[in-house]
């Protein structure tokens, strides 16, 4: 069945238009209240986070009357990561938890997602079934009235709780002679994040941590890592850290100003994990988008790589499937089963910090384990996702630039799920020839789709 709301991560789009609006926060608080209660849940209570956009005031005023309107207890804790909630979900027995955040999209933009009570995102058939009670319009309310209606309370050790647990994933080992600078990008995480590695015994020098409302990703984090790149330098820094809006992505630069994405840090925890027997069936898990350097690695290593779909929410499908223990992304998603249900970019960057401790090693030492491959990507804005398929003038030049390419590379090319566009990936063993390549594919689509 073809989704009208929900996306890969969630419900997503520019605030205040369709389906982004009060009116559709209103009805999902209300759908996703049905469901729980359908499931004969006794008193149900929602735990509500958000990052710092300043259209989450909307969405969290209209989820928690549309849950409240149906009996449900919510429980705010504002401004929080994203694994955060996910956590004190499962923390406080919540029945269900809610995020509103557009993760690493720009402060015009949010989005809704939804944690089932033991953290994970919600199936896809689940949210087919949220999906269609908004859609029908067939929720009442007339029989909630009285005692029966929802309260809405604030959590004010919700920071705390989640200091004490990140911490806790790495025995709060010191950090001490450690100097750390921190990208908070204006998001989620810029009151606990600074706290979590000050309180471990770093130097930290916090940057991109006064949000607001309209500044959360804006030249900042890790989809914007020059910034930080410059502060290592200038401080002579041990790393570099930066998060994303809603803090579940992290992209770290090493001591001499080099860029180590979510594809390094695989690398480094699962060496680090397999050294030490303790990776799970030696496998790990990552998407289609990873270089073939770690493919390489994997191999060299024998360690078992499993690649997905793009989509942290696909790495965890299969590595709850598999049994693996770290999955994610090139982007930053990074995943640690024993630790956590999603991608959570601050205990990622502890599990380096760790592992640079333990081994008294520089991250540029630990990140030159994987020799990258050159790849381009390039993002073209599309009015409409038309299957790629069915251009056959797109295809025509993709087959083309596959066959150039033939065994010393790769090229995909895909629509975002989170945004209108269409992302084009090329790997090969010479960069002016890929970048080349991925220039001939979007400008085809351009033509095409423009």
């Amino acid at each position: 069945m073809e989704r009208k709301l929900f996306g890969t991560d969630g419900i997503r789009g520019i605030a205040n238009i369709y389906p982004m609006t009060a009116e559709v926060a209103l009805k999902l608080g209300q759908a996703v209240a049905k469901v729980l209660i359908n499931e004969k849940k006794e008193s149900p209570k929602v735990i509500i986070g958000k990052d710092t956009r300043a259209s989450g005031y909307i969405f969290e005023n209209a989820l928690t009357a549309g849950l409240c309107s149906m009996g449900v207890s919510v429980y705010l804790v504002g401004p929080m990561p994203t694994p955060a909630i996910a956590h004190l979900t499962k923390s406080f027995a919540a029945d269900a938890g809610i995020v509103i955040s557009a993760s690493h999209n720009p402060a015009v933009d949010n989005g809704i997602k939804v944690f089932s009570a033991d953290g994970f995102k919600l199936p896809d058939d689940v949210e087919q079934k949220i999906e269609q009670i908004i859609l029908s319009n067939n929720i009442f309310t007339e029989h909630i009235i009285g005692d029966k209606v929802g309260k809405a309370y604030r959590i004010e050790d919700a920071r705390g709780r989640y200091i004490e647990f990140a911490k806790g994933t790495i025995n709060n080992i010191s950090l001490k002679g450690l100097k750390i600078v921190l990208d908070c990008a204006h998001g989620a995480a810029y009151k606990v994040a600074p706290l979590i590695f000050k309180e471990l015994g770093a130097e930290v020098i916090v940057v991109n941590n006064t949000p607001n409302g309209l500044n959360i990703n804006k030249n900042a984090g890790a989809m914007h890592p020059e910034l930080l790149r410059k502060h290592v330098l200038e401080n002579k820094a041990a790393i570099g850290i930066a998060l994303d809006g809603d803090a579940d992505r992290v992209i770290l630069v090493d001591e001499t100003g080099n860029i180590v994405n979510g594809d390094h840090i695989l690398a480094i925890i699962a060496l680090f994990l397999k050294e030490r027997k303790q990776l799970n069936k030696n496998t790990v898990v990552a998407t289609v988008m990873s270089n073939l350097g770690l493919i390489q690695l994997c191999k060299e290593n024998k360690l078992q790589l499993t690649q997905t779909k793009v989509g942290d929410r696909y790495v965890i499908e299969e590595m709850q499937k598999s049994g693996a223990i770290i999955g994610g992304e090139q982007s930053g998603h990074i995943i640690l089963s024993e630790y956590t249900t999603t991608g959570d970019g601050t205990i990622a960057a502890l599990q380096i910090l760790r592992i640079m401790k333990e081994k008294n090693s520089k991250l540029s030492k630990l990140a030159s384990v994987l020799k990258e491959y050159p790849q381009v990507i390039i993002n073209v804005d599309v009015k409409q996702k038309t299957p790629l398929e069915k251009l056959s003038a797109v295809s025509k030049k993709i087959k083309e630039v596959g066959t150039k390419l033939a065994d010393n590379g790769r090229i995909l090319v895909r629509y975002s799920g989170t945004q209108n566009c269409c992302r084009i990936m090329v790997e090969g063993q010479n960069k002016k020839e890929i970048t080349n390549y991925a220039d001939q594919i979007a400008a085809e689509i351009r033509k095409v789709l423009n």
